[in-house]
């Protein structure tokens, strides 16, 4: 597949290339080799590789086309720095891979190369944008100056059909300037991935054939009723580089652990309901949620559950802030006797409708599914209620909603029952 793909970059039968697929489909990897090839075919072309965030680009775009330049074996022509702070060269002609973060567009607007023009652009987890226009306006800014141009967007499928990045692959398709390409691990010879790639992908088409589609298939498997069709998955003990004033990479720290916006929440439950935590970190210039952990549990007393909170397994520190449902407060009491800051929630009239709404109404919000696999399905599941005829009406049913109740009040500072 990715043969006929390459053919077609070489003859520019496209502009604009859309990669999507599931886990091992191998669409990262395709492009961090055909950047260099394109480099090296073209003597005044320069390329810049963009994330969402750009402290993950160490560990993933820049490490990915470091990749490819090795396997190709062409080392020895590309002078490789330690951090992505410093462009990638070609030491023959001096053109350049860049890489950036958007979430900072002064750097964006900073690229100026001595000769030549930017031809190349690659977007690499086009869902965690805000959108394509963000994405036009970067290219605007990047690709002009010159006669022919590459636009790579690569991303697996958020499971939500109403995510932005589907539905503009599915216009994409229909437009002649643009190749969107669709791979999965089946196309991918197996000694590539390992035999233990594909017991974990067999295992889990038997046990959730939902959940294979759309991890490994690269299927949006919702049904169109998603209450939250701005979630997605985000791996949070990604390592990030932390940068001194001039750019360099001084060391590297899992994303979660770069947080300093920190909400907690607490749904209260023991026989019937269970009991959730769940932790966030909000940044309100862009309007995205970050939640990274959690902890649910079954029939378990208070000071149990407060111990493993506080002291084992430290999710919590004691000069953090908790909002708790305040239909229970004993528990609340019980809580603020062991030492906890907590309080209860301010419930008041429409509270539950006006925090979904500001929660539909962020941009992203990024959830962790191996550190949250509780939170991460129940928002990505969370469906509109349907009426007698299976039509989806404008109603939000209260059950296995445990973890957005506790993501509700933890934000309630925000998501008040005015609705600001």
């Amino acid at each position: 597949m990715y043969a006929d793909v390459l053919k077609d970059i070489f003859k520019h039968g496209h502009t604009h290339y859309v990669f999507k697929g599931g886990r091992g489909s191998t669409k990262s990897s395709f492009i961090g080799i055909a950047i260099p090839l394109i480099i090296m075919q073209y003597s005044t072309v320069h390329a810049v590789c963009f994330r969402k965030v750009s402290n993950t680009i160490q560990n993933s775009i820049y490490s990915q086309v470091v990749w490819g330049i090795n396997q190709l074996g062409l080392d020895s022509l590309f002078h490789i720095p330690k951090s992505y702070a410093n462009p990638i060269v070609y030491i023959p002609t001096g053109q350049c891979i860049y890489f950036r973060g958007l979430d900072d567009p002064g750097k964006v607007k900073s690229i100026k190369p001595t000769f030549g023009y930017i031809g190349i652009t690659w977007f690499e987890e086009l869902d965690q944008y805000a959108g394509e226009n963000e994405l036009r306006t970067t290219t605007q800014s990047t690709m002009r100056g010159g006669e022919l141009f590459w636009d790579f967007r690569s991303f697996n499928p958020p499971i939500s059909r109403n995510n932005w990045a589907n539905e503009y692959a599915e216009v994409a398709e229909t437009r002649d300037n643009t190749l969107v390409v669709s791979n999965t691990y089946l196309n991918v010879p197996r000694k590539w991935l390992g035999e233990q790639f594909i017991e974990e992908a067999e295992e889990l088409k038997e046990i959730n054939p939902r959940a294979y589609e759309h991890e490994y298939m690269g299927v949006p498997v919702g049904t169109g009723g998603d209450v939250f069709a701005n979630v997605a998955d985000l791996d949070m003990t990604e390592l990030v580089g932390i940068e001194d004033p001039y750019g360099n990479i001084i060391k590297e720290v899992p994303l979660y652990q770069t947080f300093d916006h920190i909400y907690n929440g607490i749904d209260w439950g023991f026989a019937k309901d269970p009991f959730q935590f769940v932790k966030m970190h909000f940044d309100k210039k862009h309007l995205d949620l970050y939640i990274f952990d959690e902890y649910r549990t079954m029939q378990t007393r208070n000071e149990t559950v407060f111990n493993i909170l506080y002291d084992e397994e430290k999710k919590i520190r004691r000069d953090e802030l908790v909002i708790a449902d305040s239909a229970e407060p004993k528990s609340v009491m019980d809580f603020k006797a062991y030492g906890a800051w907590i309080r209860g929630a301010d419930k008041g009239p429409d509270s539950v409708r006006y925090g979904i709404k500001w929660l539909q109404g962020l941009r992203h919000i990024y959830i962790d599914k191996r550190r949250c696999p509780n939170v991460f399905r129940e928002f990505v599941n969370y469906e509109y209620e349907q009426d007698k005829d299976g039509n989806f009406i404008s109603a939000y049913p209260d059950a296995d909603n445990h973890s957005i109740d506790a993501t509700r009040y933890a934000m309630e500072k925000y998501a008040n029952r005015k609705g600001n």
